[in-house]
């Protein structure tokens, strides 16, 4: 357990993550580095053949959604915390952002999604904020309705900080009880500071293999390769943002996305002169 006080310990989510809070997902680049390599392993269990229509849950600011971009994927965020998502319009992320209680339920149709992410997001269920709330009842209407929209043989991965293995289990039943199969994989367990917790769930055939969790010398040489490759993918295709090329790029997603978008021109991406 933690020396330091838990977040949601501090305040409900949607005071915690305040305009202050919020920004740090923007400027600090350790909040940053970790939250997008915590999305790229969720996306990496995820294990999609092809782009896939993506349920972020807790998007915050967009970063695990950029990493869902990055993959090829269309996504949707939710999100408890305005301030989070006023970021997230800020940097212009790419998928459609929402703001919602998830223990309240997701007010989405049956069968939608391809898959579901989240990153640090569901132990905040476990908590009562207020008089009304009961932690077990949230989760189940969580689980129930996420159940409902994910399309059958779906996949959802939650990257989670339990505060304890009572609280894990809780978590893992209620998902259970909605009707999922699973499990939980461990990245690096000897490592009090990188050891990362995921439960891995979907709505079809039982998984019977859970792949395994960061810290084999078996698994760190499979990743020495895929990171490599996708660093150099990434490093050699992705476009300079703000450029011409990036805005034209982007536009052309918008409309295929079926936005309305205005028609490049000569002066797409060109800077205007300052009215002072």
């Amino acid at each position: 357990m933690m020396s330091t006080r838990r977040p949601e310990h501090s305040a409900p989510p949607a005071i915690f993550y305040n305009s202050t809070e919020a920004h740090k997902y923007t400027s600090n680049s350790r909040i940053i580095g970790v939250q997008v390599e915590m999305a790229d392993r969720a996306i990496e269990l995820l294990s999609l053949n092809g782009a896939g229509l993506v349920l972020d849950v807790g998007c915050g600011s967009g970063l695990s959604g950029e990493a869902l971009t990055e993959h090829g994927h269309h996504w949707i965020g939710i999100d408890i915390s305005e301030d989070m998502l006023d970021v997230a319009v800020e940097r212009e992320v790419e998928g459609d952002l929402v703001h919602g209680d998830i223990g309240q339920g997701l007010p989405y149709r049956a069968g939608v999604f391809d898959a579901v992410i989240s990153i640090s997001t569901i132990q905040w269920l476990c908590n009562a904020d207020q008089k009304t709330h009961n932690p077990v009842s949230r989760l189940y209407r969580f689980f129930t309705t996420m159940y409902a929209c994910l399309k059958r043989g779906g996949k959802a991965v939650f990257q989670l900080y339990p505060e304890n293995s009572a609280q894990l289990e809780l978590i893992t039943k209620q998902s259970m009880r909605a009707g999922f199969q699973g499990g939980v994989i461990v990245d690096y367990p000897n490592s009090a500071k990188a050891k990362k917790i995921y439960l891995v769930l979907t709505n079809g055939p039982l998984i019977t293999v859970l792949p395994k969790g960061l810290g084999t010398e078996e698994y760190n040489r499979k990743q020495i390769q895929f990171g490599s490759s996708r660093d150099s993918k990434l490093t050699g295709n992705k476009l300079p943002k703000g450029s011409k090329e990036w805005v034209v790029s982007k536009k052309e997603r918008w409309r295929r996305q079926g936005k309305t978008v205005r028609d490049d021109s000569k002066y797409t991406a060109r800077k205007r002169p300052s009215k002072w």
